[in-house]
């Protein structure tokens, strides 16, 4: 299998429309979460949850089919930042998402066709002549995405390949998180000491995959499929995961330098992961945890939690943790520094999700 890299990226999230502002938000002490917007994303009266959306575009997204022209404009903006419109656009595109197109109901229109109808609208807005396939593993997407990408472009069946991360706003998504009484009624603490649940966000993420070198190498992953419990984390199957992902990329446990857990503000899934990779780790490694920052993506939340980890990385910029972490996970030396690490070659990082997913992909920085 012929080495594979990031060739680009790009990111449109709650800290800004591409990641030179993520990043600059990251150094200013990164984004407050704001409350649903009514008459945009409040699911009922009195129903309204803290959400980390995409700043404003300037747009008109309120306004009749707004939803899809706001979708076209930042898809394209990230899809050009990472560099994959420079070239022929010949080869395969990957729209991974959970929702897909529901936010279209938000607007009182009609879904745009079947679940791979968005995926050809988006081939057209960017003059995709490659191959088209939609990814919809639930909060797993982008990142089973990013690891077929990895498969084709590796074993010679495409000469690069496009991995988009869609997840934008809509009231189902919070209303159905809501309802299950998943979502935090102020913030999302990762691993912190008094978490309550989720905050949801949306993105835009783009990672062009090629055999060009580059900087960032995907040295490997796994996805394991659990059912055991179709709404959290299976522990076996997180130990399960990183082992597959660590034989994949040929390394040892001992070899990693970081990993972005899943790390999501659940009270008991995120003790069931840590407990998890305490497992395979020993001892446990940095910890960097983002969804405190950009919120859960969802289907996004591999693409774009990849692109701001190596931007992260390659800056110094880094997520700052302004909350006590739960002392029985025994992870505070690992997660609360406040500075970017030293060093750090391999990084490991994986996404949990619905259904039972447990997927994770190894990074290495070939300048490191």
């Amino acid at each position: 299998m012929k080495p594979v890299f990031l060739a680009g990226r790009g990111l449109a999230c709650a800290l800004g429309l591409d990641l030179d502002a993520a990043v600059l938000a990251l150094r200013r002490g990164g984004a407050a979460s704001v409350d649903v917007r009514p008459g945009t994303m409040q699911v009922a009266p009195g129903w309204a949850w803290p959400y980390r959306a995409i700043a404003d575009d300037g747009g008109e997204g309120a306004a009749p089919g707004g939803w899809l022209a706001r979708a076209r404009r930042i898809v394209e903006r990230v899809a050009c930042a990472s560099g994959a419109l420079a070239g022929p656009r010949d080869g395969t595109l990957f729209v991974a998402s959970s929702s897909l197109d529901i936010g279209m109901c938000d607007d009182g229109g009609a879904l745009l066709g079947d679940c791979h109808s968005l995926t050809e609208h988006v081939a057209a807005w960017l003059g995709w002549r490659g191959a088209a396939y939609t990814v919809s593993t639930a909060c797993t997407s982008s990142l089973n995405a990013l690891l077929s990408a990895h498969h084709l472009v590796g074993m010679g069946h495409a000469e690069h390949a496009l991995v988009l991360g869609i997840e934008l706003r809509n009231r189902l998504s919070v209303g159905g998180f809501g309802g299950m009484q998943l979502l935090s009624p102020t913030r999302a603490l990762p691993l912190g000491a008094g978490r309550d649940g989720l905050v949801l966000g949306e993105a835009v993420a783009a990672l062009y995959v090629s055999c060009a070198p580059a900087r960032w190498r995907i040295a490997g992953g796994a996805n394991v499929v659990d059912g055991r419990d179709a709404a959290g984390c299976v522990p076996d199957a997180v130990v399960a995961m990183c082992r597959q992902a660590l034989a994949a990329a040929g390394l040892r446990a001992h070899e990693i330098d970081l990993l972005k857990p899943q790390a999501a503000g659940s009270p008991s899934n995120d003790a069931a992961e840590i407990l998890a990779l305490r497992e395979v780790f020993e001892p446990m490694p940095r910890l960097v945890a983002l969804k405190g920052e950009i919120g859960h993506t969802l289907g996004a939340s591999g693409a774009a939690e990849i692109a701001l980890l190596t931007a992260c990385l390659e800056s110094g910029a880094w997520p700052s943790v302004d909350y006590p972490i739960d002392p029985a996970l025994q992870t505070p030396s690992a997660l609360q520094a406040p500075h970017a690490p030293q060093a750090v070659r391999h990084v490991l990082a994986s996404i949990l999700g619905f259904g039972g997913g447990h997927a994770a992909v190894v990074l290495e920085d070939c300048a490191a």
